[in-house]
Order: C-alpha cells, then structure tokens, then sequence
C-alpha cells in the first residue's frame, strides 16, 4: 500500500498546473461531490496499472479538506489496494481546481473540467498536465451517450482519448 501512495505522490511531485485549454468548472458544490466514485476509463499510470474495480470515495476532513480513498483491485496479485490522500481547494470552494496529496506535503493538481451540475452522476478529471485524464460515475456502468460525449469533450481539449483504459467492474473479487 505505501508503494502505491508512493507512486502516486511521485508522479505527481509538484505538479499544481492546469492543462492549456482546460477550465475548472464553476458553481462545484463540494456536498453534492462526496460519496463513491467509479472509475469508467482513465489514461494509464503506474499507480493504477492492472486495477479493475477502481473507486474513488470523498469525505470532508476535520481540518475541512477532503479524505480521498482511492481502491482498485489487482487481479495479478489478487488483492485489493488502496492509498488514503487529502485534497484542498487551491482558489475558491466553489471551483473544481484541488490539490491533492497520497504522501507528505507533495501535491498535485486534481481539476474537474466536465460535471453534471444537476446530479453530480458523472465527471471528467485530469490532472496537472493532459497525460492524466479519469471519467468518474456514481455507478459502475455509465450511459453511452454520456461517456462519449465525455470523450469527445476531452479529446477536443488534447487529451489522447485513444489510450483510454475502460476499467473492468464486472464480478467483483471477493474482498
């Protein structure tokens, strides 16, 4: 588990930017974005590699960030593996741009560009620069529509839409 926060945290190492082009959404209400998440395609990084099963759970903190509890299981290894972070808000609350932390004071950009505003049921994420890209949903299946014209928000931004992994909810191993 510590080499995966460890991972995480550096590939990110002081990465706070925002991708050219991509735009925080506004009017982000934190409230309506807490609770479970599921990864429906994401680009590839070590962090992440050969995780299916993939989740993301946001809480509010005691010192008022958010918990992220980023899961996924690993099916070479057989067992699940999961790394604990903190994000904050890096302008305003009501902006989707946070900087997030797995390890230490290290932290780096998690921007929500695309979101349901009515119903907080489905987001595009990238991070600080267009080789991380994440479409997230409240279920483990998602709309067609919907993921495509997610895709083509992203690839029209410059995200290489191309090598988006479609990560595996089918039957769940057993935990």
């Amino acid at each position: 588990m510590k080499k995966l926060s460890l991972m995480c945290v550096l590939s990110l190492i002081g990465c706070m930017g925002i991708p050219e082009n991509v735009r925080p959404v506004d009017n982000f209400k934190l409230e309506k974005y807490l609770g479970k998440w599921y990864e429906i395609a994401r680009l590839d990084h070590s962090f992440e590699r050969g995780l299916t099963h993939v989740t993301a759970d946001y809480s509010v903190r005691e010192d008022g960030g958010v918990k992220v509890v980023n899961r996924g299981y690993s099916a070479l290894k057989n067992v699940w593996k999961e790394a604990e972070g903190k994000a904050y808000f890096v302008k305003r609350s009501d902006q989707g741009s946070l900087k997030v932390s797995f390890f230490g004071p290290f932290y780096g950009s998690y921007i929500v560009f695309g979101l349901d505003h009515e119903n907080y049921q489905y987001s595009l994420v990238c991070g600080p620069d267009k080789s991380y890209l994440w479409i997230l949903n409240r279920n483990p299946t998602m709309n067609e529509e919907i993921k495509y014209m997610l895709i083509e928000k992203a690839r029209a931004l410059g995200f290489d839409t191309r090598k988006l992994l479609f990560v595996d909810h089918g039957n769940l191993p057993n935990e």
